[in-house]
């Protein structure tokens, strides 16, 4: 398995797209250095997914504050708190739910780490809250896994559209599509098209 642990991997992964892509050819020299963008794996990398759902990445950055200010960074701490506490930090009632429901799955994060990429979604998109977009967010931040690409993910499809001048913006299945020739690079692709939208829009993407 593949995995982005330092900025020469992010190179290589660039080399590969401009090879592949000629959009990427003409438009990713002037994207890099792209951000590394890995979290620590565990709890807390789910956490902040889960947090970011449907969300702007401003509003999850203040959630996340809060929920650090008030010591509700891992299992126990999120076990431990009443439901007052969990809504002061910015949280929803479904999101209160699914944090609680993963902090007592007991999962085994380091059991994960030697697992294929789509053994790790089913994993984890069988805990309560987490579809396929917080799987594969897990995989690229927290794994650093290559290939994972999160084709549900708005900005990244904003960014296919304004990037190959599409006339609307692509669903999941045609932007999995798109980035098929990408492979086994997708999560490179995927951080520049997250850069391509700052650039374009003027604001980040993700967190």
């Amino acid at each position: 398995m593949r995995e982005i642990r330092a900025p020469a991997d992010l190179e290589e992964g660039a080399a590969h797209l401009m090879r592949v892509c000629p959009v990427w050819a003409r438009e990713l020299p002037a994207l890099m250095p792209l951000p590394l963008r890995r979290w620590p794996e565990g709890f807390p990398a789910i956490r902040d997914a889960v947090v970011s759902q449907q969300i702007s990445t401003q509003a999850a950055n203040a959630i996340a504050a809060r929920m650090a200010a008030a010591g509700l960074a891992d299992e126990a701490g999120i076990a431990a708190a009443d439901d007052e506490a969990l809504r002061a930090a910015g949280l929803s009632r479904p999101k209160i739910r699914y944090l609680r429901g993963i902090a007592g799955a007991g999962v085994d994060w380091a059991g994960l780490r030697d697992l294929p990429d789509e053994a790790v979604i089913a994993r984890l998109t069988a805990l309560p809250g987490i579809g396929r977009w917080t799987a594969d967010i897990y995989l690229k931040f927290a794994l650093g896994r290559a290939d994972a690409f999160a084709a549900g993910d708005l900005a990244l499809a904003e960014a296919a559209r304004l990037l190959h001048g599409l006339p609307e913006r692509p669903r999941p299945a045609a932007l999995t599509e798109l980035a098929e020739p990408w492979r086994p690079w997708r999560a490179v692709a995927a951080r520049a098209l997250w850069a391509y939208y700052r650039a374009a829009k003027g604001r980040e993407g993700v967190r």
